[in-house]
């Protein structure tokens, strides 16, 4: 028996599942108010560059990302993150 026979063939979305995928694509994701500053000191959360210390050098509150300049062996490497990814210091 041929290997594309013995897969099991994909069912069809009714349109009310697509019509409620659709519906919360389309919804405005939440905003979350941090309240950081630029000059602001603050600790990554999570994600590669976790438990490293910054300054908050730009915030763009519509994307929900900050720009924080992390010091690399002396020098200063500005790294975007998510909200989410920080605290205050």
């Amino acid at each position: 028996e041929d290997e594309k026979e013995r897969r099991p063939k994909p069912v069809p979305l009714g349109q009310q599942e697509v019509d409620g995928i659709l519906n919360r694509m389309e919804a405005p994701s939440p905003r979350v108010k941090v309240g950081l500053t630029v000059g602001q000191m603050v600790r990554i959360t999570s994600g590669p560059f976790a438990e490293f210390m910054g300054a908050v050098d730009s915030v763009d509150e519509d994307k929900g990302k900050l720009r924080v300049l992390v010091s690399f062996f002396g020098r200063e490497t500005p790294v975007e993150l998510d909200f989410l990814q920080v605290e205050r210091a």
